[in-house]
């Protein structure tokens, strides 16, 4: 298996139900993690929906025969090669076939030939689901280590609603990559803030930064999936929080400040990802500071706001590692190193995570580069990507 955050080797089964057409998601969901997918479809699947959005969505050819590629043994080759298998939607026909061991296919064979973690998004009619026979063969798999995600409950084909519905492919991308994941963290307690805070001018203003949080949510996620308990510190997050952890929610560097000290003597791990104001108004006006014709705009008098990092550094607790981040705008790689290690040694950091940020790069963004400093001034790690891997490579750096 790839060390965390690595390129996995995706392999997508695809069989003839309905649901077929939101496998498309799940392929495109591993795709945009920067996986490397390859389909294999049933002759039914390709009745539901067509090879060319399959290859179009996974970036390679769509396999469906057994037959094919006789010479290279692709019968058994996908299989051996994938780091991870997905069949949704998974047909009660499939799970029986699976249970039963059976290799009548090109998706069977794959199964059979591979020692990759196996998932399973089960997609049929509720009474289907619900037959003494499915659930058996549920029970089956399971016990051999296979991951079952769903089915979800919901409207089904025609008017039948009930279980029997296909996961969400985020859900479904999400649970795969979970199962992948080494179990590092588990037993570890990581506190986490993430987000930008926002100090209050009026009712309607307020002092605040272009984080969206996305790379402190990506912190939690990673954390949780690799077994850590997560409390996440949110301060006015762009994104949905990732499911399976603790969430308090900070808005001010105040609030923060009494959130993270509070929870900070039960963590073993503290990641202030945060972006928290420098600065706030020294008083808050209790109704809308208005526009007055002619009038000189208002002076707003700012006070420093406390250093969070500071202060859990010099509170923490024996073994304790904290992690601080640097959002600088410097273009210089060694500048920034520089800036970071000072960064550590000045608040009594362990690491520092430094990047650079600016109009066009940093915040809001998907991807992220970091280098990982500390108070020495060596760079322990550095990464690049989608900000869920990058999240991976910082906590490899924790050590």
């Amino acid at each position: 298996m790839p060390a965390p955050g690595a390129p996995l080797t995706v392999v997508v089964g695809i069989t003839g139900g309905i649901a077929a057409y939101k496998a498309v998601g799940v392929a495109r969901g591993f795709v945009s993690a920067g996986h490397d997918v390859h389909v294999v479809a049933t002759e039914g699947a390709l009745r539901f929906v067509g090879r060319p959005t399959l290859e179009a969505i996974s970036r390679n050819p769509v396999h469906t025969d057994l037959y094919e590629g006789v010479a290279e043994v692709r019968h058994v080759a996908l299989g051996q090669r994938a780091d991870l298998i997905v069949i949704a939607p998974a047909t009660a026909h499939t799970i029986a076939s699976l249970a039963a061991g059976l290799a009548g296919d090109l998706l069977g064979t794959t199964v059979l030939a591979s020692e990759a973690p196996i998932v399973i998004a089960p997609a049929m009619h509720t009474e289907m689901w619900m037959n003494a026979a499915t659930q058996a063969n549920i029970a089956t798999l399971r016990e051999r280590g296979a991951l079952i995600v769903g089915p979800a409950s919901g409207r089904l084909t025609g008017d039948d609603s009930g279980p029997g519905r296909m996961a969400e492919p985020d859900e479904i991308v999400r649970s795969a990559l979970d199962a992948t994941r080494p179990r590092d963290l588990a037993g570890t307690r990581i506190l986490i803030s993430a987000g930008g805070t926002r100090e209050p001018l009026d009712p309607v203003r307020y002092l605040g930064n272009r984080s969206s949080g996305r790379q402190g949510v990506a912190l939690a996620e990673a954390a949780r999936s690799r077994g850590a308990t997560v409390t996440l510190v949110a301060a006015h997050l762009e994104v949905p929080a990732p499911a399976g952890v603790t969430v308090i929610e900070a808005g001010t560097a105040k609030r923060m400040l009494a959130v993270m000290r509070d929870q900070q003597p039960s963590a073993d791990v503290i990641i202030m990802a945060a972006a928290v104001a420098d600065f706030r108004p020294v008083a808050q006006s209790p109704v809308k500071i208005k526009k007055v014709e002619g009038a000189e705009p208002p002076t707003i008098a700012l006070e420093r706001t406390d250093d969070i990092l500071s202060t859990l550094a010099r509170g923490r607790t024996d073994g304790q590692c904290i992690v601080g981040f640097a959002a600088e705008t410097v273009d210089d790689a060694a500048e920034l190193v520089r800036v970071a290690a000072e960064k550590a040694t000045r608040k009594g950091a362990d690491l520092i995570v430094a990047n650079r940020v600016g109009h066009d790069r940093g915040f809001g963004r998907a991807t992220n580069e970091v280098m990982i400093v500390n108070p020495a001034g060596s760079v322990v790690a550095e990464a690049a990507g989608d900000k869920l891997s990058v999240a991976h490579r910082i906590l490899d750096a924790l050590g």
